[in-house]
């Protein structure tokens, strides 16, 4: 008779199955192969970031949560700022490798499903604030399954990205699946690719290859909008 796993070992399956296919693990393994490939003063997407600045950021993200809440607070930012500096001026192979090496183990985020919720867009997002800051890039081809996820995760965060927006706006994927993500008098169509689309959302609109559709004098209010946080 087949014995089936003990419980233990089957969450442990389950958890290293989770890891092997989270786009936020491949997403991070990615953006660390490309900053160990152009080195710490590459530009990036983020204004007045090199790639220092950025793996700095992500570091200081994942270490540091007593100077997290400079991120969002400004009274907090001078202290988060001065800790951001201290990682830049760690070698940058020490560096890339405390990005790479992901959440410590004291970290929620250490967990396979957290690090899903909290790290897939931006990882994603980053990545290609890297790979397009560059000028010479082109859209990537993601899975059906990474697509999808990543139009998930848009579905839970479009309301306060798009906050700032003057119009509705009606998401449209690439397949022609249509979603309102913001109500509005007058809306504006965003058609893409998901993966697209976040960048979008994220206020990448300059560098994502996305449609902005609707009546033109909306749509031109709508492009000067500043989305994202």
């Amino acid at each position: 008779m087949r014995r089936s796993l003990p419980l233990r070992a089957l969450l442990r399956t389950r958890t290293t199955l989770c890891v092997m296919t989270s786009l936020a693990r491949t997403e991070r393994a990615a953006l660390c192969d490309l900053l160990d490939e152009l080195g710490p003063d590459a530009p990036t997407l983020c204004e007045g970031w090199t790639t220092s600045e950025l793996a700095a950021h992500l570091v200081l993200r994942e270490r540091r949560p007593d100077a997290v809440a400079g991120l969002l607070v400004r009274s907090l930012a001078a202290r988060a700022d001065r800790i951001q500096r201290g990682y830049t001026g760690l070698p940058w192979p020490r560096l890339v490798d405390l990005v790479r090496s992901g959440p410590p183990r004291w970290s929620p985020a250490a967990l396979p499903p957290v690090d899903a919720a909290v790290n897939t867009i931006e990882f994603y997002v980053h990545h290609e604030d890297v790979r397009r800051a560059g000028g010479d890039w082109s859209a990537r081809t993601l899975t059906a399954a990474n697509e999808e996820e990543l139009w998930r995760r848009l579905r839970m965060m479009a309301r306060p990205l798009l906050r700032k927006a003057p119009t509705g706006v009606v998401l449209r994927r690439d397949d022609g699946v249509l979603w309102r993500a913001r109500p509005g008098s007058s809306y504006v169509t965003l058609s893409g690719p998901a993966s697209e689309l976040v960048l979008y959302a994220y206020g990448r609109g300059d560098q994502a290859t996305v449609e902005v559709l609707g009546d033109p004098a909306d749509t031109d209010r709508f492009r000067k909008a500043s989305l994202g946080f």
